[in-house]
């Protein structure tokens, strides 16, 4: 079984705040979806995890619903159900990566640059931690492809190279991961989302200890 349907990892890509296309900035509420996703994913225990992701994609559906054509606001839903999936775990939370990898989908045919590529890495995680044909989606070749897109549009990010790693890892890439793990350390700040850079930088040197200990 792959990461994310058999252990409560609860992974996810975790992006910098929203620029959508066709609606304003300061209409979106991809600011409070991301504060609420780090407060869950970050400071809840785990056993609380699936609950409160549950909760929270209740809000995005309400957000998608209010901003229907928000590729911002649908990557966000994607990140939340796929990290109460990661939460769940099991094959029950299979129906959860589907729906994410839809409205990942769906943000891309919107604006395909969505959030830096967020959306790009957010699709390709799910392509490497799902079980392939025929319990689920999974394809190394399509998590590679989608990967390199969103390291593309956003080269020195935390997540597009914290997502790398992980998948390089996942290919028993370990001096490839041990790169990308430390390029990813190294990414700049993004204001207001030092909750979730904290605990990013966390998993990452939690990474680089397993690789190199």
């Amino acid at each position: 079984m792959a990461a994310l349907l058999a252990a409560p990892s609860a992974q996810a890509a975790d992006t910098p705040p929203a620029a959508a296309t066709l609606v304003a900035p300061a209409a979106s509420p991809v600011a409070t979806l991301q504060a609420r996703w780090a407060e869950i994913k970050y400071g809840m225990a785990a056993n609380a995890q699936a609950a409160a992701f549950e909760t929270l994609a209740k809000e995005a559906d309400a957000a998608v619903a209010a901003h229907p054509r928000d590729a911002a606001v649908l990557t966000w839903r994607g990140i939340i159900e796929a990290s109460w999936a990661g939460a769940k775990g099991g094959l029950g939370a299979l129906s959860l990566v589907k729906k994410a990898k839809a409205d990942f989908e769906a943000a891309l045919a919107i604006d395909d640059a969505v959030l830096d590529g967020s959306a790009h890495t957010s699709l390709g995680s799910l392509y490497y931690q799902v079980p392939g044909w025929p319990v689920g989606f999974g394809d190394e070749d399509a998590a590679r492809e989608h990967l390199e897109a969103g390291l593309r549009m956003n080269p020195a990010g935390i997540d597009s190279n914290y997502f790398w790693a992980d998948f390089l890892r996942d290919q028993g890439d370990d001096a490839g991961a041990i790169a990308a793990f430390r390029k990813a350390l190294a990414a700049p700040p993004r204001p207001g989302r030092e909750s979730a850079d904290a605990g990013r930088r966390g998993e990452i040197e939690a990474a680089l200890a397993a690789l190199e200990g």
